[in-house]
């Protein structure tokens, strides 16, 4: 199926999903604001980071998006930085797009300019929401088992990826990488705050060790 198609597919889905007419009304969470504003965080990859409050500046091929998205430098796949605990070393970080390693090498990008300042700021449990992946395109693995062994003891978390994406994920070895399925496929995360979710996802990972 050709990508725009694709594309087209899972706008509509994604749509039906949040429960909004178009692509632009989908916007990242902001529940969590008055808890956390990754540009007002010195040690976030995203501080001093400018979003239009008037003017749409990205967009997915031919769709504009909501102006919250943060652009780190690809074509396809925007994000937020929801949340990060320098004392318990985790974020939560949210997507929005398509994911395409074999185009556009997307986790390069993702891994040298947002991971690795993050990092290095001791964080070492990443919780990645994937509800907003429209598509994922794999391709090599050897950023993501850079990053895998960079984390030490931490963890990283895939939650409520789409059942596409989680195929195109196992194809390609990478839940090697990053714990997905099961548990992390429904996380009713919206409800919760970032505290509660990352007791959850830690939770889930420990009884997977068990």
């Amino acid at each position: 199926m050709p990508v725009g198609i694709q594309i087209e597919k899972w706008v509509l889905l994604y749509c039906l999903f949040t429960q909004v007419r178009e692509m632009h009304q989908i916007e990242p969470h902001y529940l969590w604001r008055s808890l956390y504003i990754a540009r007002e965080d010195p040690h976030s990859p995203f501080y001093g980071y400018e979003n239009s409050e008037v003017y749409f500046t990205d967009k997915i091929y031919d769709h504009l998006i909501h102006p919250q998205w943060d652009n780190f430098g690809v074509e396809t796949l925007f994000m937020k930085q929801l949340y990060a605990d320098y004392t318990e070393g985790y974020c939560i970080l949210e997507f929005f797009g398509e994911w395409n390693d074999v185009l556009h090498n997307d986790i390069m990008t993702l891994k040298r300019d947002v991971l690795e300042p993050i990092l290095c700021e001791g964080i070492d449990k990443f919780i990645l929401i994937g509800e907003g992946v429209l598509n994922f395109h794999a391709d090599i693995t050897d950023y993501y088992e850079e990053w895998f062994e960079e984390i030490g003891e931490g963890w990283i978390a895939g939650i409520n990826f789409r059942p596409h994406v989680l195929d195109e994920l196992q194809q390609y070895h990478l839940d090697y990488y990053i714990n997905i399925g099961g548990a992390l496929d429904a996380f009713e995360w919206r409800r919760w705050s970032p505290v509660k979710v990352y007791q959850e996802v830690s939770q889930t990972l420990v009884k997977r060790l068990h």
